[in-house]
């Protein structure tokens, strides 16, 4: 008895009948479910990183060989025909090595959230796995979706800030200050995308309910305007009046889906 639970606390459980003489079998294979010890749970992390930032690091060169022709994509809603200018001798090459980032995370994104998927879903119980999974790939498609509204609205944002222009008012835009606008009205929308799925997974849970949020409709409508018109960027009303709306829309969408599911 002694000897067993001297092996119990090595780690290893006392040898079965049916095992080889003299040899003990680990405690993590003789149940059902493999135990993963911190030392495992840190290596699989630092494996996953060193998967992602390999998926990011070879968009992000791709990103760099095409940053001429995202670079002119992405100016196109600005309507101008003058270049965007830059004040720092290495200016134009980091925001070159920007925007390759950016185009990296975004073409590495389905890895980032496989490998996130991939560690934390071990944690969940079987029941938690299947109401989580197949929300999964469609917060990628709903952010894919925010980054395309806010692409179709930047011609109108733009052309509505820069109607300011006057004789004695000329824009000199600078590509870092119009890119970094970019970049955030990008990604207030595609976070603004993911309402419904974040409103869909609570209800999953009990937190909340159809019932619950059609009657809460006008906090709701406030909390919305409240974020609309903090979020966006540049101080037009254009983007904060299309993304109120948007959020909106969501919500009412999310108030049936939650519904269609029986909460």
């Amino acid at each position: 008895m002694a000897e067993a639970d001297a092996l119990q606390e090595q780690g290893l459980t006392p040898t079965p009948i049916d095992a080889p003489d003299g040899v003990a079998v680990p405690a993590a294979e003789a149940g059902d479910e493999k135990v993963m010890t911190l030392v495992d749970h840190l290596s699989e992390l630092r494996n996953r990183i060193v998967v992602v930032i390999v998926a990011v690091a070879i968009g992000t060169a791709v990103g760099f060989w095409l940053a001429g022709r995202i670079i002119a994509f992405l100016k196109a809603p600005l309507q101008i025909d003058k270049p965007l200018v830059f004040t720092g001798l290495g200016d134009a090459f980091f925001i070159n090595l920007k925007i390759a980032l950016v185009f990296g995370i975004i073409v590495a994104m389905p890895v980032i959230l496989y490998e996130v998927w991939a560690f934390v879903s071990p944690g969940l119980t079987q029941r938690e796995r299947r109401l989580a999974r197949p929300w999964v790939p469609l917060a990628l498609l709903f952010f894919c979706l925010g980054v395309a509204v806010a692409y179709l609205i930047l011609p109108y944002a733009s052309g509505f800030l820069l109607s300011f222009q006057s004789a004695d008012l000329q824009a000199l835009i600078t590509a870092e200050a119009y890119f970094g606008f970019v970049s955030m009205l990008f990604l207030v929308f595609g976070l603004a995308m993911e309402f419904p799925i974040v409103l869909v997974l609570l209800s999953k849970v009990g937190i909340v309910s159809s019932r619950a949020l059609a009657a809460r409709r006008r906090h709701a409508i406030l909390v919305i305007a409240i974020i609309a018109a903090v979020a966006t960027p540049g101080g037009d009303p254009v983007s904060p009046v299309i993304l109120g709306v948007t959020m909106y829309i969501l919500y009412e969408v999310s108030i049936q889906l939650v519904r269609i599911t029986g909460r």
